[in-house]
């Protein structure tokens, strides 16, 4: 089965700085992959690059059999029109309801009449279980209900792909399970393929079909659920059971810090 996302030999910097090194990396069809890692990890880096807005230096990004650093302007905009992205607080625009907010994007790239739109955009609300909650503002929108709207807006044009920055960021317990929940059933009703970049165990291990963990941009491990459980690898087993990195500093290269330049 070719993949709906293929990475290969992905390294990235950050001017002399190495973010990224040696990815290597494949997300098939109807896939749930979760990106895991302390902060400072890449975890950012990678999704910005297969979102196609940091380009790729080093290695390739094959999506939906495209290579992206083979595209031009106007061809990665069509090839973005297969993506749908939930960022971590909803995103939503202040001055426009929900519905008006979840309609956007068909509004924008479409030429749909406004009753095909409305019956788009509702069938995507009451998925998310938002339809009695449509002409709320984003100010009147609890926590949880802002992040299934931005859901909501993301996959209205029923998108191949869908991309989530941190899901489970600042919701209670009760609000995240919801969450989790609601993206099995995006994948199992849409067959889309989801990529999630999350640092909530709990969350990770409810939807993930594979997990792949960062550490310091070098990548770990990619497997299942039940393989990275097993791992013995000790930046997993640190990771898995909430204990800190180890920081231990090079006296000498922290004196040379501080006094370079001076």
């Amino acid at each position: 089965m070719e993949p709906v996302i293929n990475i290969r030999n992905l390294s990235s910097h950050y001017g002399e700085k190495q973010i990224l090194t040696d990815i290597n990396l494949s997300v098939y069809k109807k896939e749930i992959m979760v990106i895991m890692g302390h902060s400072g990890s890449g975890k950012t880096t990678l999704f910005r690059h297969i979102l196609g807005l940091k380009p790729v230096t080093a290695g390739t990004i094959t999506i939906l059999g495209q290579d992206l650093s083979a595209l031009d302007r106007k061809a990665l905009y069509e090839l973005r029109r297969n993506f749908g992205v939930a960022f971590q607080n909803g995103a939503l625009f202040s001055s426009m309801s929900l519905r008006e907010n979840v309609e956007l994007p068909l509004r924008e790239h479409t030429r749909l009449d406004d009753i095909t739109i409305r019956i788009m955009s509702r069938m995507k609300l009451e998925l998310m279980d938002l339809a009695e909650h449509g002409d709320l503002m984003p100010s009147e929108l609890s926590g949880g209900m802002l992040k299934r709207a931005g859901l909501a807006r993301a996959v209205v044009m029923d998108p191949k792909l869908l991309f989530f920055d941190e899901p489970s960021a600042g919701l209670d317990p009760v609000s995240s399970a919801e969450l989790d929940e609601h993206i099995l059933q995006l994948r199992d009703a849409m067959n889309m393929t989801i990529f999630v970049v999350t640092h909530e165990l709990e969350s990770a291990f409810h939807i993930a079909d594979r997990i792949t963990v960062l550490d310091k941009g070098k990548q770990v491990m990619t497997g299942t659920c039940t393989e990275i459980r097993a791992s013995t690898d000790e930046r997993i087993t640190n990771m898995l059971g909430r204990r800190p990195r180890d920081n231990d500093i090079d006296a000498n290269a922290y004196l040379e810090r501080l006094t370079d330049n001076h």
